[in-house]
């Protein structure tokens, strides 16, 4: 009955784009479903990678790990309380224990496993819990160098430590690699899902792009940005950053990367003849996405993009596939980063790379391919694998030397992309040819 639910929100057609931006009823339902399906059918998986029989996310009300704000319920905005979630995998049954210390089921999926009135100490009841199953290792959320993954905060964490046995206290170990693992790995509910999302983002630039918004000579870059963030609210929708637009101009000088990334854009009105680049994202249904397209101005007497930039551009094409070339599964964010800056070099090209995990949080775990000042690789967090069934922002730039403009420009792109057994695939497309926006 779920799944027949969850196709039938899918197969919904909308007056915006293809598909429904469903009601806040309606989203909490498939955000519920995609939760049970994430419980029981990809958690026992991952805890069994990691080779953790048990997990202890401990939260207060507000101050939750980022870990267990992606498991909460639809009508969970945040915990209650301190909340203590538990999940036991036995591994040699076929099973996984859901279980809160809390005074309430976490939804439907996690059941409470604490009586108060039995036994007032959450802490003792915590232990008990842990006594019964008997784990061989108990994974806690701490990561020296995975923000998301080092959710358990000090106080918490003394907690435990005051309350544990010593003999169960010798079984704590970082749960790092199963915390990034969870927050990583995409299902296939969540990929029908994450179609939709990339979609919709793909139409406020479109639209964004035009001349529905921009009036050349009198819209200003600001307000195409404001007009982007109205859109989203409209929509019932939310962004985690606030977009950017910026210009390019055949008699303006390049920005460095340095300023361009840390000092923004000038707000400047939006004339013929500009080279406009956004950078934009949405959140939806525990997704974000995160997009960065080009558009150019028509001048008088133009009909299409100068051919210049259109080539300019199909280079910046042709380093996303050298870099979505090099995904493959156990290779490293590093490995990655350098085998694609060596092959986009050795075809001539002035590559930068700064591609980065991309699902629950939009600059999310997973293995880091490059920043844009740090192209020799990223220690540690450049380090971690490729999995398969994971999302990834692929962002990166090349400068492509113009010779009508006697200038260099920076062809900056972004796109949702999904690794799989079947190796790389864009979620939805990919910009592959300059917006053309009419001057008059």
């Amino acid at each position: 009955m779920r799944i027949l639910f969850f196709v039938a929100f899918l197969l919904t057609q909308s007056v915006f784009g293809q598909y429904e931006i469903l009601s806040e009823r309606d989203r909490a339902t498939l955000k519920d479903e995609i939760l049970a399906d994430r419980f029981n059918n990809l958690l026992p998986e991952l805890m069994d990678r990691a080779g953790i029989d048990m997990w202890i996310l401990i939260s207060r009300e507000y101050n939750e790990d980022p870990v267990m704000r992606t498991m909460l319920p639809a009508k969970w905005l945040n915990a209650r309380r301190r909340t203590i979630l538990v999940f036991y995998r036995d591994a040699a049954n076929g099973t996984i224990d859901k279980l809160a210390v809390a005074r309430y089921n976490v939804g439907e999926n996690i059941q409470s496993a604490w009586n108060k009135e039995e036994e007032p100490d959450q802490w003792k009841a915590l232990v008990r819990l842990i006594k019964e199953r008997n784990p061989e290792k108990i994974g806690i959320n701490t990561s020296d160098y995975f923000g998301i993954a080092d959710g358990l905060v000090k106080t918490d964490y003394e907690g435990l430590l005051g309350a544990l046995p010593p003999e169960e206290e010798a079984k704590l170990v970082s749960a790092e690699k199963l915390a990034i693992s969870w927050i990583e790995t995409r299902t296939e509910m969540e990929m029908e899902l994450y179609n939709t999302l990339v979609q919709i983002t793909h139409d406020i630039i479109a639209e964004a792009f035009s001349r529905k918004v921009i009036t050349p000579g009198v819209t200003t870059s600001d307000d195409v940005v404001w007009w982007m963030r109205q859109k989203v609210t409209d929509l019932g929708l939310e962004t985690w950053f606030h977009p950017t637009v910026d210009i390019q101009r055949s008699d303006e000088a390049l920005k460095s990367h340095i300023e361009s990334f840390s000092n923004g854009y000038k707000d400047k009105t939006i004339m013929p003849g500009d080279l406009l680049h956004c950078d934009f994202g949405i959140t939806y249904i525990g997704l974000n996405t995160d997009c960065q397209q080009h558009a150019y101005v028509l001048q008088e007497g133009e009909t299409e993009v100068p051919s210049y930039l259109a080539d300019a551009f199909k280079l910046g094409n042709r380093l996303q596939d050298i870099l979505t070339g090099n995904f493959v599964t156990g290779r490293s964010g590093n490995e990655i980063l350098l085998k694609s800056l060596g092959e986009a070099k050795a075809e001539g090209l002035r590559p930068s790379i700064y591609t980065h995990p991309l699902g629950t949080y939009g600059h999310s775990s997973g293995p880091t391919i490059g920043m844009w000042d740090s192209q020799g690789g990223v220690p540690v967090n450049g380090d971690y694998p490729l999995y398969p069934n994971t999302v990834y922002a692929i962002e990166l730039n090349t400068t492509v030397r113009i010779e009508p403009w006697d200038k260099d420009i920076r062809v900056m792109l972004e796109e949702a992309g999904f690794y799989g057994p079947k190796g790389f695939r864009y979620v939805n497309k990919r910009q592959e040819a300059i917006i053309a926006i009419p001057g008059n």
